[in-house]
């Protein structure tokens, strides 16, 4: 019995028992995974294709280890230019080994809940009150800036920039 299945972003032919290294899974080492996006099954003569994954199909599978692939050897060339720039890779993986392949009857897993904020904060109001009176007297003009200045009675508002008026004001 063979399957099809999507883990990581890509498509791996997968039997029982057998060692497939994938991208690397967020799971720590020893745990159980289950992969839910079967494509195909074969079960000697019997084949089930999905369209496009085959409901309540699961592949179950046990993480070994996580390793690091072979370096590649990234080398940009352009002649006659002096231009050579010589990089690495080296692809994080994950080694599984696979132990079950269900047909039918699987659960999906449950997807994961976002946390909701329980209690909402009370101090928003007075501060987006703050922030509009300091957008609405830098959306002001310096012009208009130092008008204000006069009339508050602020010595020295003829030489000051937007930003220090601005901090007067406030």
């Amino acid at each position: 019995m063979f399957a099809i299945v999507e883990i990581a972003g890509q498509q791996f032919k997968v039997a029982k028992d057998q060692k497939v290294f994938v991208h690397r899974l967020a799971a720590a080492e020893g745990k159980k995974v289950s992969f839910d996006n079967v494509l195909m099954l074969s079960d000697g003569d019997k084949v089930t294709v999905g369209a496009p994954a085959i409901d309540g199909a699961q592949v179950g599978a046990k993480i070994i280890k996580h390793l690091k692939g072979d370096k590649v050897i990234v080398f940009k060339k352009k002649r006659r230019k002096g231009y050579r720039i010589k990089n690495g890779h080296r692809q994080s993986l994950t080694q599984i080994v696979i132990e079950s392949i269900v047909a039918s009857g699987a659960k999906k897993a449950a997807p994961a809940k976002k946390a909701t904020p329980s209690a909402p904060k009370a101090e928003k109001p007075a501060a987006k009150k703050e922030e509009t009176a300091t957008k609405d007297i830098s959306s002001n003009t310096v012009a208009e800036l130092k008008a204000m200045a006069k009339q508050k009675g602020i010595t020295g508002y003829t030489s000051m920039k937007k930003a220090e008026l601005i901090a007067a004001l406030s």
